[in-house]
């Protein structure tokens, strides 16, 4: 499976706050929930087995067991590869990183089993290991390629250096990393040059900066950014949210916000933020906010 502009979804939609983590919603909640994401044509669903200490993939599974047609309706993407410490994992003696296959594969069996799904459409490893083996991991991911139950292979929070070595011994379709106003690495340190030479999706995490940009802040560069926000967003009748989500999918890259909210309103004004084309001028418009100054 090969990840392109037009085949993912302009968002996706994040899970980590649908759960314990932050709204717990219940089972009816969930379903309400997706049900008015794929409505929009959002189609890609963000977990990860960590979340809500190991129990947000059940809660979401709760919803596919009873509601088997949602599954071919749906992109799911989960990662592995952190250890929290939760008694939900009582081996688990501190908070480590591990991207052995013995543990890649235990994670693939837990989240297929916790999901309610025969198979997991993208697997990202979510961290990078500083002991990792890549040679070992791509044998793994033929492995669970050739089993059916991963579809394709992703990273998250990797360097471009990182991406590139595993990528080179088996296929990656995204590296999902934060981008933001106020993260703007990315841009900077090789990680979406290399997606545009490689024809990979980047997706972003927390693309809102944290929702920093909505409080009252001391922060000069904060201010700056707010007050550009503003007069962008009355040009264009929008939210500053919305603003924001043009200006990351402007990029030629291709990025992706994955939205972190579990309130459908939010993720229907995302969707019209769809219709929002900045100027190249207004995007450095933000960006020399962020910067606090004149570019050089």
């Amino acid at each position: 499976m090969k990840l392109t502009k037009d085949s993912i979804s302009p968002y996706i939609i994040g899970t980590m706050r649908l759960g314990t983590w932050g709204s717990n919603l219940s089972t009816p909640e969930y379903e309400h929930f997706i049900e008015g994401c794929l409505d929009l044509g959002f189609i890609d669903f963000d977990h990860a087995d960590i979340y809500g200490h190991y129990t947000t993939e059940k809660d979401f599974g709760h919803v596919l067991k009873s509601r088997k047609d949602l599954r071919q309706k749906m992109r799911i993407t989960t990662k592995c590869g952190i250890k929290l410490v939760s008694e939900n994992r009582p081996e688990h003696k501190i908070k480590s990183y591990d991207l052995t296959t013995d543990h890649i594969e235990a994670s693939v069996e837990k989240s297929l089993a916790s999901l309610q799904t025969d198979y997991i459409d993208v697997m990202l490893l979510h961290r990078p290991d500083y002991l990792i083996d890549p040679y070992e991991i791509a044998e793994v991911f033929s492995k669970l390629k050739k089993e059916g139950k991963v579809l394709a292979f992703g990273v998250s929070n990797f360097s471009p250096s990182q991406f590139d070595l595993l990528n080179s011994l088996t296929p990656l379709v995204t590296n999902q990393v934060e981008i933001s106003l106020l993260q703007r690495n990315a841009f900077e340190d090789g990680t979406l040059d290399q997606c545009q030479k490689l024809k990979v999706i980047p997706a972003a995490w927390s693309p809102l900066g944290g929702g920093l940009l909505f409080k009252d802040s001391t922060d000069s560069k904060v201010k700056n950014i707010q007050k550009t926000l503003a007069v962008l967003a009355k040009k264009y009748n929008a939210a500053m949210d919305q603003v924001l989500y043009a200006w990351l999918r402007k990029h030629p890259a291709g990025i992706v916000p994955v939205l972190g909210t579990s309130k459908i309103e939010r993720i229907q004004a995302a969707y019209k933020a769809l219709d929002i084309s900045l100027t190249h001028e207004e995007w450095y418009m933000l960006w020399e906010a962020a910067l606090g100054r004149e570019i050089d």
